[in-house]
């Protein structure tokens, strides 16, 4: 039986959502993300809207060029909550054709319909009926694509954004892909196209032209995956049920720091948010990733593996305080981040590795879970401790600064 795939993607979601919960702002450019704060402010941009694309304002710009490119932007903080629960109803609205639904963020999704068919009739009826169901039931557009892959289908829901329809059939894969440029395809990075349009492969035509023999030699595994690609050849499944990869939270400071205090600190609290996530997602992590970017922008990603599995906090947080002592060279700190990966359901509890109280702070963290859950996170922070390390610092309750990621995706 042939594949039938299907890749939606929300249009702009989170400005979208701004736009629907704020009719005043509608046909505005609306910029979701860091305060700009008159241009020096710090952090990036979460998601634009249309209109404030047309002045050049992208996801992961920084913040401050957002603001020199669209000054007369409408500049909003992060509702996580808000942005969780519309993808929560869209979802559902998946499972009401295919329970085969691989979720990519909270704005996409693949979902495989080659099962489905008989019940729900034409392919493209379906994708019409849930692009509508979307609308009616959370004000939002959405763009479709659908093809006999997961690659092609990807590529399709891009084409006609926003709010665009486009379906590709198996035989006409070839002729669809033939005119695209080449950074269409999957893993084709700025620098290797650019590669790539040196030996004259600019468009994907120009790749489906050369023999798979000249391209492995051009090009050797690269050359392989690219004549695969190009001529739409993609057996990736749509894999239901994708737990979480890692868990991580990061912050931009709003100036770069040299205070040793103010780096643990927010350690210290950003290692307490994960854990609290870890927990409630029932998830546990053997890799403690610590994340830090100095003034010039350079950036370190540390990691240490656990014996056994975490989610405490206590943990997290000394482990990541122990990178923090093995990297920071004094230089001014711009960004800091801590994440936990190798991730799985359950798992064997790592007690403290420096203290024998993994039993306490298991009683701890389920009564402060108990408070957050009831009264909101931010209510209450664990308690004063002395770090033990060559940086000496007493630090007492910490919390994540203001332009701290609150976003709830993993």
């Amino acid at each position: 039986m042939p594949r039938v795939i299907m890749h939606v993607d929300m249009d702009a979601f989170y400005a979208s959502i701004e736009q629907r919960d704020h009719p005043e702002y509608r046909g505005l450019p609306v910029i979701v993300g860091a305060d700009p704060k008159g241009g020096r402010g710090r952090g990036v941009v979460c998601a634009a809207s249309y209109e404030a694309r047309k002045f050049g304002v992208r996801s992961a710009l920084p913040i401050s060029q957002a603001y020199k490119r669209c000054p007369h932007g409408i500049f909003l903080p992060v509702r996580g909550k808000a942005y969780a629960k519309a993808s929560l109803k869209i979802m559902e609205i998946f499972k009401r054709y295919t329970p085969v639904i691989e979720p990519v963020s909270l704005d996409e999704a693949f979902l495989d319909l080659s099962g489905c068919i008989r019940l729900h009739g034409d392919v493209e009826a379906i994708g019409q009926r849930i692009k509508r169901s979307i609308k009616n039931e959370t004000g939002l557009t959405a763009s479709v694509g659908i093809g006999p892959t997961k690659m092609v289908a990807k590529i399709a829901s891009d084409l006609e954004k926003p709010n665009g329809f486009v379906s590709v059939k198996p035989l006409d894969v070839i002729q669809f892909l033939q005119p695209l440029a080449i950074g269409k395809l999957w893993g084709i990075g700025k620098k290797t196209e650019a590669r790539l349009q040196a030996l004259g492969l600019v468009t994907i035509g120009d790749i489906q032209e050369q023999s798979f023999d000249v391209l492995e030699k051009l090009l050797g595994p690269l050359g392989r995956s690219l004549y695969a690609f190009s001529h739409g050849e993609d057996i990736t499944p749509v894999i239901s049920g994708r737990e979480a990869k890692s868990v991580s939270n990061e912050t931009t400071f709003g100036r770069d720091t040299t205070d040793h205090r103010q780096l643990v600190d927010t350690v210290v609290a950003l290692a307490d948010k994960v854990a609290y996530r870890l927990r409630k997602q029932h998830m546990q992590g053997r890799t403690i990733t610590l994340k830090i970017r100095f003034q010039d922008f350079s950036t370190r990603i540390r990691h240490h593996t656990l014996p056994e599995c975490t989610h405490q906090a206590t943990v997290i947080r000394d482990q990541a305080i122990i990178l923090l002592e093995d990297e920071f060279s004094g230089l001014p700190v711009r960004l800091i981040g801590v994440g936990v990966t190798q991730l799985m359901k359950g798992g064997t509890f790592q007690g403290d590795l420096f203290r024998a109280a993994g039993e306490a702070d298991k009683k701890v963290s389920a009564a402060l879970d108990q408070i957050r859950d009831k009264f909101g996170y931010r209510t209450i922070q664990q308690g004063a401790v002395t770090w033990p390390g060559s940086m000496r610092t007493p630090f007492g309750p910490a919390s994540v600064p203001e332009n701290g990621d609150d976003s709830p995706e993993a």
